[in-house]
Order: structure tokens, then C-alpha cells, then sequence
């Protein structure tokens, strides 16, 4: 026999295997610009969306996040619909009172 191995390799090669570092394709920030993708560029948060999203809430925020959140349960509606979520910001006691505003 000759001086190769069970596997089948030739004499004299290493066998090596190839790792390759785990890139992250899910982050949403570009790593040239720092900019937040999902938002397009130069977009801002304002603080009320900045600080719901890093999980501090306002107590009308939990309210609500509450009321939807009782909701599902009572209904077994895992998610419900937007005239459902009406539904419920109704039963909150929210009316259409003042002029409508743009949408940051």
C-alpha cells in the first residue's frame, strides 16, 4: 500500500477545512454609513418612538399595549384586524376631536 490515508487523500496534502466568519446579513446598519436601513437615510426617531422601541413606554403606550393585548386573549385573536384595533383604541375612550396632523 502506499502512504495514503483511509480517506482517500493524497500523500503530502493537508486536509483542512474552511471556516468562514459568520457574517451578519440581518443588521440593519450600514456598515459604511452607520444609518439605520429600515428608516432610509438620514431619517430620525423622535423620542417618543426612539424610547417605545427601546421598550420605555408611556403610560398611554402600556395602556394601549394592554387593552390590545386583553383583547387577543378574550377573543382568541392572535392578531387582530386594524378595524379591530380601532375597536379597541374606541373602548379606550380615543375620538377624533382635534384637526389631523402629518405622520412622522
Amino acid at each position: 500500500m502506499s502512504d495514503q490515508s483511509a480517506s482517500g487523500d493524497k500523500p503530502g496534502k493537508e486536509q483542512h477545512t474552511e471556516k468562514r466568519q459568520k457574517s451578519s446579513r440581518r443588521s440593519v446598519v450600514e456598515r459604511r454609513t452607520g444609518l439605520d436601513r429600515r428608516r432610509g437615510p438620514g431619517r430620525r426617531r423622535s423620542d417618543e418612538r426612539r424610547s417605545a422601541e427601546e421598550g420605555e413606554m408611556t403610560d398611554e403606550q402600556f395602556e394601549f399595549l394592554m387593552a390590545i393585548n386583553e383583547y387577543k386573549r378574550v377573543n382568541k385573536r392572535p392578531f387582530p384586524t386594524w378595524t379591530e384595533v380601532l375597536d379597541v383604541m374606541r373602548a379606550l375612550g380615543y375620538r377624533k376631536v382635534a384637526e389631523p396632523e402629518d405622520i412622522k
